[in-house]
This record gives C-alpha cells, sequence and structure tokens, in this order.
C-alpha cells in the first residue's frame, strides 16, 4: 500500500523525534548523574566515613557489576512486557535506592547501595537502545541516538553546579553536604520515573499522538528493516549472545567505557586540583566545561558521521583523540591546558558512543536485538567497573598520580584501533521497497 500523499516517513520520524527524545534525555540526564554523582561526593564523602582511596574506587565500581549481571534478563523482560512499564519501573527503584545513599555511613553500606543501584538500573541504557529500534528506522537512528546522547554531558552541565550547590548545604537541617546530594537526585529520579509509567507508549501502534496513516509508514519502515536484519544477522538469541561480532563490539564497548568512567570518577577531584579549590559550586561550574564541549561534538560528529560511508574512519578517529587527551591532561603542568585536553577526551568518548551503537543496532534484530545490546552494554559496563581499579593500582604500582590516565590513554587507543577492525555491514535495506 502506498504511503499517504499527506505523510511522509520525515515528517513522520521528525513528530517521534519531537515527541520521545526529549523526555528519553531526561531520563539518561538523571541515570548518568546518579551514577556518576559519588564523585562529587569524594572528599566530603571519604572525610565523613573514612574511606581510603581502594575503598572508594571499589564502592565507585561495585555499581557495574549489579549493573552488568541483570542486563540481559532486564533487557528480554523489557522485549516481552514493553518499555512503558519496565521503563518506569527501572527509574522509581533506581530513585530512591540512590536517594538511600545519604545513609551510607559505612564500607558496606555504601558497598551494599552501590551495587543494589547498579541491580535496580540494569537495562535501563540498553532499554532505551533497543526502544529506539522501535521507533526510528537505520537512516534516522544515528541522529537520535546522537540526541539521547546529550544526557550524559548534559548531566554534568547541569548536574555539575546542582551538585556543587547541594554539597555547599552542608549542616542544613543537621545533614551533610552530600546527603542532601543524594536526596535530591535519587528523589528526581523517582518522580522522573512515575511519569514515564503515563507518558512513553511500547510502540508506534500503541501512539495515540500519531495518526493512523503516520502509524502505518513508520511501522512500514520498520518492519522492513527487521526483515532484512532476520536475514542477514543472527535470528536467535543464543545465536546473538554466541557471534564473534557482537563479541567483538562488546569488546569495544568495553574500552569505551574504561575511558569514560576512569575519568568521570575523578574529573571534579582533578579539576579541584588544577584550581587549588575545595569541591563545590566554582568548581562544578568548572567542571562542567569538558561537558559543554562533548555536548557540542556529540551533537555535530554523530550527524557527520551518519552522512558519511566512512562511520567507522570517524569513530576511531573520535575515540582516538579522546585517548590523546586523556593522556595530554597529566602530561602538562598548565592548568588551561590540561582543562583543554579534559574538553577532548569528554568531547572525544561520549560523541564516539552514538556512531558506535549504529553498528550492533544495524546487525541485529528482534530478541536478537534485545540480547546482543543488553550483553554489548553489560560488558561495556564492567568497563566501569576495571576503570577506577586500575586507575588506583596503576598509581600505587608505579608511584604516580599520573600512571593510571595513561594506562586508561592506552586501552582508549587500543578501542578505536579495534573499531577499524569492524567488519563491514550489509547494505542497508530500503525502507520504502516493501509493502506493509
Amino acid at each position: 500500500m502506498p504511503d499517504s500523499p499527506s505523510v511522509s516517513l520525515a515528517a513522520t520520524v521528525a513528530k517521534a523525534t519531537r515527541r520521545l527524545l526529549p523526555f528519553l534525555l531526561l531520563m539518561y540526564v538523571l541515570a548518568f548523574l546518579d551514577r556518576a554523582n559519588v564523585g562529587f561526593a569524594k572528599k566530603a564523602f571519604q572525610a565523613d566515613t573514612g574511606l581510603s582511596d581502594a575503598a572508594y574506587a571499589l564502592g565507585a565500581s561495585i555499581f557495574f557489576l549489579g549493573y552488568a549481571l541483570l542486563e540481559v534478563p532486564s533487557n528480554l523482560i523489557m522485549h516481552r512486557v514493553g518499555g512503558r512499564i519496565w521503563m518506569a519501573r527501572i527509574m522509581v527503584s533506581w530513585g530512591l535506592i540512590s536517594a538511600a545513599m545519604m545513609f551510607a555511613h559505612t564500607e558496606t553500606s555504601f558497598y551494599v547501595l552501590r551495587f543494589l543501584l547498579g541491580v535496580a538500573e540494569a537495562g535501563f541504557f540498553p532499554g532505551v537502545i533497543l526502544y529506539l529500534t522501535y521507533w526510528f528506522p537505520s537512516a534516522d537512528r544515528g541522529r537520535a541516538m546522537g540526541l539521547f546522547y546529550f544526557g550524559a554531558p548534559l548531566a554534568f552541565i547541569v548536574g555539575s553546579p546542582l551538585s556543587g550547590l547541594l554539597l555547599d548545604f552542608q549542616g542544613l537541617g543537621g545533614l551533610q553536604g552530600w546527603q542532601w546530594m543524594f536526596m535530591v537526585e535519587g528523589l528526581l529520579a523517582a518522580i522522573v520515573g512515575v511519569w514515564a509509567y503515563f507518558y512513553l507508549d511500547n510502540g508506534p501502534q500503541d501512539a495515540g499522538w500519531l495518526t493512523a496513516d503516520e502509524k502505518q509508514v513508520l511501522l512500514r519502515a520498520i518492519r522492513s528493516e527487521d526483515r532484512h536484519k532476520a536475514a542477514h544477522g543472527p535470528a536467535h538469541l543464543v545465536t546473538a549472545l554466541r557471534s564473534g561480532r557482537v563479541l567483538h563490539f562488546a569488546l569495544i564497548y568495553f574500552l569505551i567505557q574504561m575511558s569514560v568512567y576512569g575519568v568521570v570518577f575523578y574529573l571534579p577531584t582533578q579539576v579541584a586540583s588544577l584550581l587549588g579549590k575545595k569541591i563545590g559550586l566554582e568548581v562544578g561550574f568548572v567542571s562542567a566545561i569538558p561537558w559543554v564541549c562533548a555536548l557540542a561534538a556529540t551533537y555535530w560528529l554523530p550527524r557527520r558521521a551518519a552522512a558519511s560511508a566512512r562511520r567507522r574512519g570517524y569513530a576511531a578517529a573520535i575515540l582516538a583523540v579522546a585517548g590523546l587527551g586523556i593522556a595530554a591532561s597529566v602530561a602538562t603542568t598548565s592548568p588551561v591546558l590540561s582543562l583543554a585536553a579534559l574538553c577532548c577526551a569528554a568531547a572525544g568518548f561520549i560523541a564516539v558512543q552514538p556512531i558506535f551503537w549504529t553498528f550492533p543496532t544495524d546487525y541485529l534484530g528482534g530478541v536478537a536485538a534485545a540480547g546482543g545490546i543488553a550483553l554489548i552494554n553489560s560488558v561495556g559496563a564492567l568497563g566501569g567497573f576495571v576503570a577506577p581499579n586500575v586507575r588506583t593500582w596503576a598509581e600505587a604500582a608505579f608511584a604516580s598520580g599520573a600512571a593510571g590516565l595513561y594506562l586508561l590513554a592506552a586501552t582508549t587507543v587500543c578501542g578505536a584501533l579495534l573499531i577499524l577492525v569492524i567488519g563491514r555491514t550489509s547494505p542497508r535495506p530500503s525502507v520504502t521497497a516493501e509493502p506493509a
């Protein structure tokens, strides 16, 4: 059946973008903030609880063990029950646990709550990536993912000053500043989770804000691609989880996440050291600068890559720049040059990710996509666990505060090299050639 003369796929995709991406972006801002705000609490939290640097690194990273453990089951449940109820469940549970971090006064309670936070949030990120495949054809998915990835830099552009401000609430109401930070930011996530239940739809077929013709043109495009993926990629869950290409994707994402969290958990402390200040509102504003650069890069670079036939080259170059930025941030004694290098690092390891995700989502469909995407993200989450501990080990082993970042820079460049050898995907299907 031909498209309605008054309805085009481009206009329908634009309508879906306006409806879904701002809300998904808000969810991701809160997700990233609640997993990474422990970096702002580091000094005050350690001072109040007596945690050592090693204990802090383990507690910060143990989040990713719980997160990785349940990624695949969570995504399979979402594939079965739909994104609406499952996304709401994830957000409410992680928000309440994040708020409960205000009661973490011992090593044990810190470890337990960070682990439970990972369990609660498991499935959110791969769930959103899967959710976008229900709404956006391949040609538009890279741009949609680029917009979604605004969440990470926005979490720090908005969240860095917010976290710094809340830390300055020291003593208000008998609470420490870090307690205010965990409570306020966690409860915000829980509130948005309740909102998600009423706002999201499971797919185009359930969207009351789309006309019948708009639903038809969008579903036809998505189903055409699903048939193509079934013919050229793994059709079953077990096949996807054993696929060499999927494991290759997972290793790349592991190295990307090592670079992200090896920097993120320590960025406020690094900036405070550059400024010679304690972590508070001023450090929060300066810490936001690299994320402004990441926001601009995430807007521009995925669009350039999507319009190019050389996505692998773009992605590899961007990640290599991130690695060089990580190394340069400690290779110079100039605070200005060090901050500029951190800007390059943040821009690179955030902007590369929406481009990266176009590779597995072009290859996987159906239940294979649900499991494969979750597996890739699970292995990536382990990178978030490994990075802080490896960084702490390297600094102690080489008696150098720079050794950890040099090691992370090297692993980031290895990730760039692995991107270059990704096998070429099959040609993308025409989204208008097949009947509904």
